[in-house]
């Protein structure tokens, strides 16, 4: 399992969804996740990657981190896998 496929697992399990209910289109509001899920999707995806996500998260112009689609947290955890790795 690549690492798309790793976070739209996590994000579907918080999401109570079909992992095929989740789409890199798909926005944390029309898969109807709340705040608490969206928290607990982060631990999920930190502890499956060994990353921290900022805490500001959910403010991307202060956090560089874009938890709007799917595409964006994508797109944020490859960023923080590959700098952890750097």
């Amino acid at each position: 399992m690549d690492l798309q496929q790793r976070v739209i697992a996590i994000i579907a399990e918080q999401a109570v969804l079909e992992v095929s209910d989740v789409t890199l289109d798909s926005t944390i509001e029309s898969l109807g996740i709340d705040s608490l899920g969206l928290v607990e999707a982060i631990f999920a995806i930190e502890e499956a990657f060994d990353i921290s996500i900022p805490f500001n998260a959910n403010d991307p112009a202060q956090s560089g981190f874009d938890m709007t689609s799917v595409a964006a947290i994508v797109d944020a955890v490859q960023g923080l896998v590959a700098q952890r790795a750097a």
